[in-house]
């Protein structure tokens, strides 16, 4: 089974196709270009070196979040376009879930994506055997309130996530010899990691078709703020 899986929740658009256990191949790129001008090319460039039709994918994986509104927006209409078209399944990964599965770690993990403010998305997440479960459920929290949570109950933690540029000093101050930050190839968003995600979860995309299929803001965007300002007169 051939799985095209991409994740725009940040700054880094990603993209992967994954046939079973083989990665086929994936392309990343962390720039200024919007989504909207690099993802579709991205995803014909790989698919074309690697002597593949759109059509050739059999399962669609995107990240639905939390991450940027727009990213995730641009992401999702995407995948939820190619799995209408060519009629075939689509599932919808948390981003925060997708972070954990890059790393391989016998402690906590927890995945931080910024959300301005001082504040963070994250999630608590532990692998047991083969299963990576989710001890936090994916969450908006102020650095400093995580930062109480973690350094009280776990005593072996790694963190990725873009939320360690601007938080990871703070981080290592407040938990000092607990914590570890993930090598720089794990710490971003990564489409491989969807990819394998979206193919173990396979048996849930009568969840995910491409009607039902959101992001996963975890919060209001500022439009939908200003909606709701405009409605109640306030």
């Amino acid at each position: 089974m051939k799985v095209l899986a991409i994740d725009t929740s940040t700054m880094m658009a990603s993209c992967a196709v994954l046939d079973g256990n083989k990665m086929l191949g994936e392309y990343s790129i962390n720039q200024e270009l919007t989504h909207s001008e690099n993802l579709v090319p991205m995803i014909k460039e790989m698919l074309n070196n690697l002597n593949l039709n759109i059509s050739d994918i059999d399962l669609y994986g995107v990240a639905i979040g939390p991450g940027s509104f727009t990213g995730l927006r641009i992401g999702v209409a995407t995948m939820k376009s190619f799995a209408h078209v060519f009629h075939k399944p689509i599932v919808g990964i948390s981003t925060l879930e997708g972070l954990a599965y890059n790393l391989t770690f016998s402690g906590v993990i927890v995945p931080m994506i910024d959300a301005r403010r001082d504040r963070v998305y994250t999630g608590i997440y532990r692998w047991e055997k083969d299963n990576l479960e989710n001890i936090l459920e994916p969450c908006v929290l102020e650095i400093g309130k995580l930062l109480k949570i973690l350094d009280k109950n776990y005593n072996s933690i790694m963190i990725n996530g873009n939320g360690i540029h601007p938080y990871g000093d703070r981080v290592l101050q407040a938990l000092k010899s607990k914590v570890m930050i993930a090598p720089i190839g794990l710490q971003e968003c990564r489409a491989a990691s969807i990819a394998e995600l979206s193919l173990l979860k396979k048996d849930e995309y009568h969840k995910y078709n491409y009607y039902n299929l959101a992001p996963d803001y975890l919060k209001e965007s500022q439009a939908q703020i200003e909606l709701k300002r405009k409605e109640s007169g306030s």
